[in-house]
């Protein structure tokens, strides 16, 4: 019997092993792939606090050896399901049944990807999911943004004040962001706005040198050189294994509360997979940090 099993080995359900651990919690997090989540695939972080400039694998590496160093067990097993049995809860993975008294959901979120030929060898080599993580190394640089919602607007923005160009791609001619985004972005003079058009192809050696933009009502292509790709055209949740469990909103997202409760009684959500505004490793760290120490 667990007091607490995390699903989940990413930088919020690492924390919360390290508070839960730490509280003299029996702890267990189940991985079923590899723990860090999605920071491990990006070659520098410098926006986490305190630590100037570090890999993602360094600093998931760093959370593991912590979260293990302070007693929790950490597990590669995939989950199939979760059972609510009120006072204790039936964890099921692929081989074995785990029986607990607390759940923590830290299962993050996926971004969408554009679908390009390349785009996973280029992610960290001129692609990114994150402007605010990765703005500050396309600094003087020309870069693009594609994207219609408020993400691409604010990342535009964002990017504007640092890049020296850059394009706003978007593959309709109406923007579901705030107009008023929007329009600070038509009257700012490095940004340049490409309506209907989708990028077909990112042109790269070792790493990202320019795209090729198709408008999908003419057909026409062109060519623009860039350094950079930000690709916000959302993400995903990766909550399926809990629908009919714990309350969701319209997207998938785990509906909880400030103090990481889902509306089951020992069972939380931490992270990206859960409902909030800014989803960034200082604030999937906390989350972790508050689940950790609620149980």
């Amino acid at each position: 019997m667990y007091d607490v099993v995390i699903i989940g080995g990413g930088v919020a359900g690492l924390s919360a092993a390290i508070y839960a651990a730490r509280a003299g919690k029996k702890t267990l997090v189940l991985e079923g792939m590899m723990c860090g989540g999605q920071i491990v695939n990006s070659p520098k972080v410098s926006n986490y606090p305190g630590i100037k400039e570090i890999s993602g694998f360094e600093l998931a590496t760093s959370l593991y050896e912590q979260a293990q160093a302070c007693g929790a067990g950490i597990d590669y097993q995939k989950v199939v399901s979760v059972e609510d049995r009120g006072d204790t809860k039936l964890v099921i993975t692929d081989s074995d049944t785990i029986e607990c008294k607390n759940v923590i959901i830290a299962t993050g979120a996926k971004h969408r990807e554009l679908g390009l030929d390349n785009e996973n060898e280029l992610v960290g080599k001129g692609i990114s999911y994150c402007a605010t993580c990765d703005g500050a190394f396309y600094k003087d640089k020309t870069v693009a943004v594609i994207g219609g919602g408020n993400t691409a607007l604010m990342d535009a923005l964002y990017l504007s004040k640092l890049c020296s160009k850059v394009y706003l791609i978007h593959r309709r001619e109406e923007f579901r962001g705030k107009d008023g985004i929007l329009n600070e972005l038509c009257n700012t003079e490095n940004v340049e706005i490409l309506r209907n058009c989708i990028v077909k192809e990112a042109v790269a050696d070792d790493t990202v040198k320019a795209i090729i933009v198709e408008n999908v009502i003419t057909h026409d292509t062109r060519e623009y050189e860039v350094s950079g790709i930000f690709v916000a055209v959302g993400q995903m949740p990766d909550t399926k294994l809990f629908e009919g469990l714990v309350d969701m909103d319209e997207y998938g997202y785990i509906k909880a509360d400030e103090s990481l409760k889902t509306n089951v009684p020992g069972i939380y959500a931490a992270g990206d997979c859960r409902t909030k505004e800014v989803r960034q490793l200082a604030t999937a760290a906390a989350d972790g940090a508050i689940a950790g120490s609620k149980i």
